[in-house]
């Protein structure tokens, strides 16, 4: 019944993308509620999560990446030459 703090910070990470059972988050829920490192851990992740999610943040599309690596290919063969 009782976990490890590795244990417990696994299956934080795993709660924060819904792949945690109900029986894993209520041994982490034990778990947090008497150990301060858990405690810690929890209340990171749920900061960093929170920053992440307002950030907004906005990714390449396929096509863009395609034509940067083409770039960078192109750069590393006229360096080469």
């Amino acid at each position: 019944m009782f976990i490890s703090c590795d244990e417990a910070q696994h299956i934080c990470d795993k709660a924060q993308y819904n792949e945690a059972s109900s029986w894993e988050k209520f041994k982490l829920r034990l778990r947090y509620f008497w150990c301060r490192i858990t405690k810690k851990y929890v209340n990171q992740n749920i900061k960093l999560t929170q920053a992440i999610d307002a950030s907004k943040v906005t990714c390449l599309n396929t096509e863009e990446k395609q034509f940067l690596e083409q770039n960078l290919q192109q750069e590393l063969k006229k360096q080469q030459e």
